[in-house]
């Protein structure tokens, strides 16, 4: 599938398209607590749309390892504001709303958002499947084993490759039977993984395609690329437009990242190579 429906807009994943973060949690693991103000929201993804980025994932739950949980109320009250925000400011922007709860998708979609990027894939809240699929949005699937506050406790796996498509498979054909047109699925590296397995997800990451959905790939800065190199997200620039290329040559559509400028560039010098002329935005 090479199209995402977004609010009637169809988006052409011919040519891969990037996802630029916007966190407005106090504690996520790059960027938390840098965009808490209208003013730094605003200048934050006017500077994202500018380099190219074609959607803007806003969340507002932090799920790096370890991170407290909060309520539905309190998630509510950070995310929809900034939903209102962007769509007042950015009146053709297309914003996907990173939540595992049902009721915070529907009143984000309600209010302007596109798309909806569930970090359970469902699991979290037996409502979502049916209302992404009522609402008729594109939903990103990703895979976790546990929870933020859990999954990095000795994840395990028999074969992990094999384990998250049988589990995507089942999740494609229990959305479609319920009438959803666009899925979107995302392996999940660091949610419920070790290095070893990360790393064995990229490499096998083109075995994904068998199940015909785009597939977003969300690596942008995480542990499994600063740890092995002994430095910090901050330092991890370099490593991550390294995985990008990978990501990208085992068929990624969609690079969720913090630095879109960069990842931009990357798409851009890898579809030359392919012979084609990117239009990544």
């Amino acid at each position: 599938m090479n199209t995402l429906n977004c609010k009637g807009k169809l988006i052409d994943l011919s040519c891969p398209k990037v996802m630029g973060v916007l966190n407005v949690t106090p504690d996520s693991f790059y960027d938390g607590g840098k965009y808490k103000d209208e003013k730094s929201i605003l200048q934050q993804t006017k500077k994202m749309l500018s380099e190219g980025a074609t959607f803007i994932d806003v969340g507002a739950y932090s799920s790096r390892p370890g991170a407290a949980h909060i309520t539905e109320e309190e998630e509510m009250k950070r995310i929809l504001p900034v939903v209102e925000l962007l769509q007042t400011n950015f009146p053709h922007i297309l914003i996907s709303i990173d939540t595992f709860r049902s009721r915070i998708a529907q009143k984000c979609i309600e209010n302007g958002a596109a798309m909806v990027n569930d970090i359970s894939g469902g699991n979290a809240d037996r409502k979502m499947f049916e209302t992404v699929a009522k609402l008729q949005v594109p939903y990103i699937a990703m895979h976790m084993q546990g929870t933020p506050q859990n999954m990095q406790n000795n994840p395990t796996y028999t074969n992990i490759v094999q384990e998250i498509i049988q589990k995507f498979s089942h999740t494609a054909f229990t959305l479609k039977s319920l009438g959803l047109k666009d899925l979107v699925l995302d392996v999940g590296f660091g949610f419920g993984k070790t290095i070893e397995h990360n790393y064995e997800l990229l490499q096998n990451l083109d075995l994904f395609q068998s199940l015909d959905c785009p597939i977003l790939t969300g690596i942008s800065r995480k542990s499994m690329l600063y740890k092995p190199l002994e430095t910090t997200a901050q330092g991890a620039l370099n490593a991550t437009t390294v995985a990008h290329t990978i990501a990208l040559q085992k068929g990624s559509q969609i690079l969720r990242v913090h630095d879109v400028k960069e990842a931009v560039e990357t798409v851009k010098i890898l579809e030359l190579t392919r012979g084609k002329s990117a239009s990544v935005s």
